[in-house]
């Protein structure tokens, strides 16, 4: 039977190859260090849990709950805006509570994008970002460059070869998965050129709270009048380790908003209402967990830097995130990411996402997720050095797995 029109465009999902793998190998009863699904594994703070508890005992919260997000959700995420970003906003009509940042971008797609229409967006990226639009019926034009001074450049080269002119531009800093962080300056540039060509500016900001070495990373948003043309989305996944809570949020340009906010009404009733406020009690606490979090982190990566540096696998210590954008090692780069991520699940017991998973132009990477604790981040590190040792005295017998078969 043929597939549906959507479904058929969407390639084949690559990190489920990596998951089959890593599940057949755990069946076979092999301890796989599991750096690949960017899950966090910190347990979400007491209190915040505490608040869903008391809540979750009143009946009345029981019913559905509102879409958009409660009011006092939206009030907690605009005082957050103004004490961290400086940035004011009307929690009535500049601000959505959306079910994680990911759904708050495929269904932004599906308000704004007709057929047809062309996205600007980076690559490699986090899929959501190319294919919510895809899957929205829109044209991805992909831009291979960094928030430097080729950024620019690049845009105007992305305008000028495009027919249509395109609708909307995805910034997403701190970046998932390469973990470059933008300036103030980038986006005070990005922001003049966006309202000079007249193009929407999507900005994913998921990783605000995860940073290590200098200033905390800014919002686009920050840029005055930026509000004119931009859309942020942020998550309480990984700033709270509330991953399996579903909770985020959009916020900016009133209209932009307004369609969001429409095309959800007609899709879901919001979170349910404990979790909304047990997530605005998160907002607005002293940001002592946010701390915390950030501390076991900043460690983790310092560990994983060095332990991988001493085992032979060189890997740039990432500013901001909480992932590692490693490039494959010499000898195996001519395999690509999802051959080697295969052979360090067979040969390593390790798991990372193949950087292809991100786009093309991610295939000479692999995604490291600093979500083991720090002594099994050490014990990845052994068993990557004793996989490169081996290597290295007999490189014939590292082929691609699928020559297994």
């Amino acid at each position: 039977m043929e597939e549906f029109h959507k479904v058929r465009r969407l390639p084949p999902y690559v990190f489920e190859q990596v998951n089959r793998l890593k599940a057949s190998a755990r069946s076979r009863g092999a301890d796989i260090i599991d750096l690949g699904m960017g899950n966090p594994d910190l347990p979400t703070p007491k209190a915040i849990v505490d608040k869903l508890c008391e809540v979750v005992r009143d009946p009345r919260t029981h019913r559905y709950s509102s879409s958009r997000g409660i009011p006092g959700l939206r009030r907690a995420q605009a005082a957050y805006y103004a004490r961290r970003f400086g940035v004011k906003l009307n929690p009535d009509t500049q601000v959505v509570a959306t079910l994680g940042s990911k759904e708050g971008f495929a269904n932004m797609a599906q308000a704004i994008t007709a057929p047809g229409d062309v996205i600007l967006c980076p690559n490699p990226t986090y899929p959501i970002h190319a294919f919510g639009f895809i899957m929205s019926g829109g044209v991805i034009r992909s831009l291979q460059v960094e928030p430097d001074d080729g950024f620019i450049p690049a845009l105007e080269r992305g305008v000028r070869h495009s027919i249509p002119k395109p609708l909307a531009l995805i910034l997403n800093y701190p970046s998932n998965p390469t973990a470059l962080v933008a300036s103030l300056d980038f986006y005070k540039d990005v922001v003049a050129f966006a309202k000079k060509n007249d193009i929407i500016i999507l900005s994913d900001l998921a990783y605000s709270e995860i940073y290590f070495d200098g200033n905390p990373p800014p919002s686009v948003l920050q840029v005055p009048g930026a509000i004119d043309v931009c859309v942020e989305f942020t998550s309480m996944s990984k700033t709270f380790s509330m991953p399996g809570w579903r909770m985020g949020f959009a916020v900016g340009n009133e209209r932009l908003i307004s369609a969001l906010t429409r095309v959800k009404s007609y899709l879901d009733y919001g979170a349910f209402t404990p979790i909304q406020v047990a997530a605005a009690h998160a907002l607005n606490g002293d940001g002592a967990d946010i701390a915390e979090v950030r501390d076991i982190y900043h460690k983790r990566r310092d560990v994983m830097v060095d332990a991988f540096g001493r085992a032979g696998w060189t890997i740039p210590a990432p500013a901001a995130s909480m992932f590692a954008w490693a490039p494959i090692p010499e000898p195996f780069r001519h395999l690509g990411s999802l051959e080697f991520s295969k052979l360090l699940i067979e040969h390593a017991d390790v798991a990372v996402a193949p950087g292809v998973g991100f786009g093309e132009h991610g295939d000479n990477f692999v995604r490291l997720a600093l979500v083991e604790n720090e002594h099994r981040i050490r014990q990845a590190a052994r068993n990557i050095k004793r996989f490169l040792s081996a290597s290295a005295k007999q490189p014939n017998n590292v082929v691609p797995l699928s020559a297994h078969r």
